[in-house]
């Protein structure tokens, strides 16, 4: 049965994309569900023995029900890139000759535009966030300070280990997707909160997740939906934006670095991205702030 098929490859295929791909954990947990998902459906919809009998028109019926279910195109294309990476996998271990996913086209995605938080709207964030008082406070501004002024990813901050903070140096070493170190620089005065906030660490009653920096009252790791919920909070006082989440905030930091002149190759490195394809998705604003400057300092252009 194509079930039984699936189950004996599930553990190989973890390996896999953890060993090789070096996926996250989360990417890793997705990648399972969304097989998982198809197995289900083929299994429901088609009466098959082997996996040489999948075929593209079962694929795509597949895709016409995701989308049937009002998933949006981005999920959809997440789901399908599940199964491409299972049949590439068929493929080098050579249970498959062919991938029926070869010509396959990801659905048409318009491109959000992620709008940065202003300058001005970080400033009066931090300035509502001044001399904070005890664990909790001094923690929070920390974070946020932490995500602006490395641009580090949210999954970064939460598994960031004592040993790799550096007060010494101003440096922390980050691991990034796939398993990549980098090292990013502390400001000065980022350092001295670090301090801060170790001195305030240690006098929790209880710590349970020693070996993470950043803690709950209650000693333990903190999670995505906490880090979430207080980027939002400390800037739904301030902002109007609809997105208000740590994402953002490194949109932020990516931005206001090009806006003042920052080189692209450079912000690259600190965001960790492996190609300026990525990184250049920020310069739609800097672009913007140098078409001021342009304007306001080009000689035809003055009155």
């Amino acid at each position: 049965m194509l079930t039984v098929f699936f189950m004996n490859n599930k553990d190989a295929f973890r390996d896999y994309l953890q060993m090789e791909k070096k996926y996250s954990p989360h990417t890793v947990n997705a990648y399972l569900t969304d097989l998982e998902y198809f197995e289900k459906f083929n299994t429901l919809h088609f009466d098959q023995e082997d996996i040489d009998q999948v075929n593209y028109n079962q694929i795509r019926s597949w895709i016409v029900a995701l989308v049937d279910e009002n998933m949006s195109n981005v999920t959809v294309n997440r789901k399908i890139a599940s199964l491409k990476a299972f049949y590439k996998f068929l493929l080098k271990t050579k249970q498959i000759e062919a991938s029926p996913l070869l010509k396959h086209k990801a659905l048409k995605v318009s491109k959000m535009l992620q709008i940065p938080f202003s300058e001005k709207e970080v400033a009066d964030a931090l300035t509502q966030m001044q001399n904070p008082i005890g664990f909790e406070g001094i923690r929070n501004k920390l974070v946020v300070d932490l995500f602006y002024s490395t641009g580090m990813r949210r999954t970064e901050l939460i598994h960031l280990e004592l040993m790799n903070v550096n007060l010494s140096s101003c440096t922390i070493k980050v691991l990034g997707k796939r398993n990549k170190e980098r090292i990013l620089p502390v400001l000065p005065i980022i350092a001295e909160q670090f301090s801060l906030y170790m001195k305030e660490r240690l006098c929790l009653e209880s710590i349970v997740d020693n070996e993470f920096f950043f803690l709950t009252k209650k000693g333990l790791k903190l999670n995505d939906t906490f880090v979430y919920r207080l980027i939002n909070s400390y800037f739904s006082a301030v902002s109007e934006k609809v997105k208000k989440s740590p994402h953002i905030l490194r949109h932020s930091f990516a931005t206001h670095l090009l806006n003042n002149g920052a080189d692209l190759n450079s912000v690259k490195e600190l965001l960790g991205h492996s190609s300026l394809a990525s990184t250049q998705i920020y310069t739609h604003n800097s672009l913007s702030e140098l078409k001021k400057v342009y304007k306001d300092a080009h000689p035809r252009n003055q009155k």
